[in-house]
């Protein structure tokens, strides 16, 4: 396919007078987003990072009179320090970057690479994050320049949550107020029940068993956690979850009860979904499984919470409460099945807009 099959917009104009604006050829804009990262691990950029976070009404939706003394004057204080040194850890020395701004990056240029071969050089793709750079507003005010008059939004986020969809959602549609000329948009929906996703999740795992000598006592599915209370207040995420889980393992072929569901990244005092992971995985070697593997569904690429939260905090938890083999099961990345299951999501949600 060609840039021709591309439904045509406006592109220069050809009987403007000499001092109108130029105007850019119409294109359509694919825009990725993901979560985020700091610019680097030292001390301010943690802070910058951290206090964009945490100060998101959809991550943390106490009361600002209530939660920004307690952010900006104790946790900011001190959470910079130990977020930086686990970041430290996995940072990519060689870039310069995180290994989530790595793994985004490559990620884009499949499915930049794809896109246009199959809709023409009329296609934008870029990606931003929702934290940290590149910011959403830089990279659509950059889309716009460019002459996208269509967009299509995609968060990397296979299960919905309002602390991960939505606000993303919002800060793109934040955004778009404050653009003369707003281009059309759509917004990509969870994909957690798309057979292609499960189906590259499945290949995962098949991948990295066939390479084990001793075949995991139970796979635990990893998803990140949130308070109970979202839950109870109608955010679909544990459910999108839960279905997650079974499909794959029906996909796998196994029985009943051999892939558990946790969740991590417990923060605060409120109860969050449960069971946790770092506890479940102790209680697991405690009762003889002393093989496992993990993987982390809920995340499109691998970063801080599967590098250094999953292969660093709940593998020690494991190993101290008498395991012995821990397997982490990388997330899909840049996998090419994994390519495939975006740029499917991608083609129908641009459906009327290319042929």
């Amino acid at each position: 396919m060609t840039k021709d099959m591309i439904q045509p917009g406006a592109g220069r104009l050809a009987h403007a007078p000499a001092d109108h604006p130029p105007v850019a050829r119409a294109k359509i804009g694919i825009l990725l987003a993901n979560l985020g990262t700091p610019d680097n691990y030292d001390y301010w950029s943690m802070r910058r990072y951290l206090n964009e976070f945490l100060s998101d009404q959809r991550v943390i939706d106490y009361p600002a009179w209530k939660w920004q003394p307690l952010l900006q004057l104790i946790i900011l204080s001190k959470r910079p320090f130990t977020s930086g040194a686990n970041y430290k850890e996995i940072w990519n020395h060689d870039l310069g970057e995180s290994p989530l701004m790595t793994i985004t990056r490559q990620q884009t240029a499949k499915i930049r690479a794809k896109a246009q071969a199959l809709w023409g050089d009329n296609v934008v793709v870029e990606f931003c994050m929702r934290y940290g750079n590149p910011s959403t507003r830089d990279v659509v005010n950059r889309m716009v320049d460019q002459g996208c008059e269509k967009i299509l939004f995609f968060p990397l986020y296979p299960q919905y949550a309002g602390a991960t969809s939505a606000t993303a959602n919002d800060q793109f549609f934040r955004v778009m107020t404050e653009i003369k000329r707003q281009p059309a948009v759509r917004v990509v929906p969870e994909y957690f029940d798309r057979p292609s996703y499960i189906e590259a999740l499945a290949q995962s795992v098949e991948r990295v068993y066939s390479g084990l000598e001793t075949r995991p006592d139970v796979l635990v599915a990893s998803y990140h956690g949130m308070p109970q209370r979202y839950l109870l207040e109608g955010d679909p995420y544990h459910c999108q979850c839960a279905k997650t889980s079974r499909l794959l393992r029906e996909r796998l072929g196994w029985a009943p009860g051999a892939i558990d569901t946790t969740f991590q990244s417990v923060f605060g005092t409120e109860v969050w979904l449960k069971p946790y992971t770092v506890e479940h995985v102790a209680e697991l070697a405690k009762a003889g499984k002393k093989n496992i593997a993990v993987i982390s569904p809920a995340f499109s690429a691998d970063c801080i919470e599967t590098l250094e939260e999953i292969n660093g905090e709940i593998r020690e938890a494991f190993e101290e409460a008498g395991g012995e083999s821990f397997t982490y099961i990388p997330c899909l990345n840049d996998d090419d099945a994994h390519i495939a299951a975006l740029i499917e999501v991608i083609g129908e949600n641009l459906m009327g807009w290319v042929k």
